[in-house]
């Protein structure tokens, strides 16, 4: 395999402490705005902007440089359409068969239900395939490492981009996804990870009232 030439560090900033310390207590500021939204505008979104959150996304970390991600961004209005019938079947099962009585208990609050409707509404969906595998230029596989891990963070940085732009966002996840593999016609070494649902949010949108954890409860500094 070609070794990789190594370079200088290109394009690093480091930033006096004053202003790192600034820097860290305003993306705080602005990212704890970011909240799950379920009512969406049908207003029109630039493709523009979607394509640049989408290459940030494509910054991610990942394991052995494999990337291995695939984002399709669906507008299409008979896709959303398609989408949300299957996405609700499963919804449906879900709530009626497939959940536990504690799973519909923690839920409840939410007020989710099986009715989808904002993936209709919103301009767009992205919905995020994991690469189990790469396809060598001659029709073999490549192996992909720490697949999860590395689709995870490209998606945390997707949904970060989006909020930096302006946008809402909510990650839906039916299950099983598959009916996304056979409507978006997905190759087999791909499988769906997740659907984030992206626009502005409904001038009458409303989230529940609730809180995140303290820094105490999340993290332990040693």
């Amino acid at each position: 395999m070609t070794q990789y030439p190594f370079i200088p560090l290109p394009n690093y900033n480091e930033y006096p402490l004053a202003v790192m310390r600034q820097r860290a207590a305003e993306f705080y500021a602005d990212i704890k705005r970011r909240r799950t939204v379920r009512d969406f505008s049908d207003r029109p979104v630039p493709r523009e902007i979607i394509e640049n959150c989408v290459r940030a996304a494509g910054t991610a970390p990942n394991g052995a440089n494999q990337q291995p991600w695939h984002f399709v961004v669906v507008s299409d209005p008979d896709l959303k359409r398609q989408i949300r019938s299957a996405a609700e079947a499963e919804e449906r099962e879900f709530y009626a068969q497939r959940a536990t009585a504690e799973w519909l208990a923690d839920l409840a609050p939410l007020g989710t239900d099986p009715n989808k409707p904002f993936l209709e509404t919103a301009p767009y969906l992205i919905v995020i395939f994991a690469q189990r595998y790469g396809l060598a230029p001659d029709g073999g596989k490549r192996k992909h490492y720490y697949v999860q891990e590395s689709v995870g963070i490209a998606t945390g940085i997707l949904i970060t981009a989006l909020h930096h732009a302006g946008l809402a966002t909510l990650t839906h996840t039916p299950s099983p996804m598959d009916f996304l593999t056979t409507i978006l016609q997905r190759p087999d070494n791909e499988r769906p990870f997740l659907v984030v649902v992206a626009g502005y949010p409904a001038e009458d949108a409303t989230v529940p009232d609730i809180s995140k954890k303290s820094l105490d409860e999340i993290a332990t500094f040693l």
